[in-house]
Formats: structure tokens, C-alpha cells, sequence
């Protein structure tokens, strides 16, 4: 078995989006949360991935074994008002970092994460932000990812 990285482009993204919905609701479960009913996540997703795909705003690392995907990443671009920490104003999204369960523990999450960290640096990104999962808070310290006290969310 040799692991190959790629970039994510339209020929994957139907993949990307079924491990991208396996990956939230695997989330979901393990928080002992009730997924959602009626929600059509697979076209949103579709309908984001291409427009941010195409102005350059979203950006993906894949890992492959062969033809098979088997790990993704993503990035989002946003810009907000500059402050001290990031006088860029430009901060990334860390998204969809997903290795399929036979794949884990073998670095993959690792390397993809480098990847998309560089790709927020060669953007001009300040920070990076990311909400994660329990499973996936073990990656991010060990990465240096420091968790910041002031995050809330209101939902609408």
C-alpha cells in the first residue's frame, strides 16, 4: 500500500461529499446526537464546494491508496476585520478531515492537515480556526492548535 496526496477537483467531488456526510454524521452519533430529518446536505454541500471551489475560497487535500480515496481535508477562506493576532484579517476554516476507520492511526490526518495548513499560509491567513470533534482534538494540539476560551455560537 502506498499513500499518494492530491488535490480535490470536480472529478472527486461526489466522493469527497459522501465521506464529508459519513463524517458528520459519524460526529453526530458519537455525541449521542438525532441526525437531522429532511435536511439535503448533499446538494448544499455540492452547491458550496463548487462555488468555493471555483473563486479559490475552498481548497482540499486527499489521500488516496491507489484510485480510492481514503482520507480529506478542506480549507475555507474568509476575510473579517484585521485585529492584533491576525492583521490580515484572512483566516481559514478548517473543515472535513476525515480518514476512513481502516486508515487511521497511520499518519494520513497528519499529513493532510499539513497540507491545508499550508495552503491557509500561502493564502496570507492569520489563524486557522477549526471546531473539533473529540476524536480529532488529540491531532490538532500535538499540531499546536491551542483552544480559545472566547468561541460561542448561536444558532439560528
Amino acid at each position: 500500500m502506498e499513500i499518494t496526496y492530491k488535490k480535490l477537483t470536480k472529478a472527486e467531488l461526489d466522493t469527497f461529499i459522501k465521506m464529508r456526510i459519513d463524517q458528520l454524521t459519524e460526529e453526530y452519533v458519537s455525541e449521542g446526537r438525532q441526525l437531522p430529518q429532511n435536511v439535503d446536505l448533499k446538494s448544499a454541500l455540492e452547491d458550496y464546494y463548487k462555488r468555493h471551489m471555483a473563486d479559490g475560497t475552498f481548497v482540499s487535500w486527499l489521500a488516496m491508496d491507489a484510485t480510492k480515496i481514503i482520507g480529506t481535508s478542506g480549507m475555507s477562506f474568509v476575510e473579517k476585520p484585521p485585529y492584533f493576532t491576525c492583521p490580515s484579517g484572512r483566516l481559514g476554516l478548517l473543515s472535513s478531515m476525515y480518514t476512513d476507520p481502516e486508515y487511521r492511526r497511520m499518519g494520513i490526518a497528519k499529513e493532510l492537515l499539513h497540507r491545508v495548513i499550508e495552503e491557509a499560509r500561502a493564502y496570507g491567513c492569520g489563524a486557522v480556526h477549526i471546531t473539533a470533534s473529540d476524536m480529532g482534538v488529540k491531532l490538532y494540539t500535538a499540531y499546536g492548535f491551542k483552544h480559545n476560551g472566547n468561541f460561542m455560537q448561536y444558532d439560528l
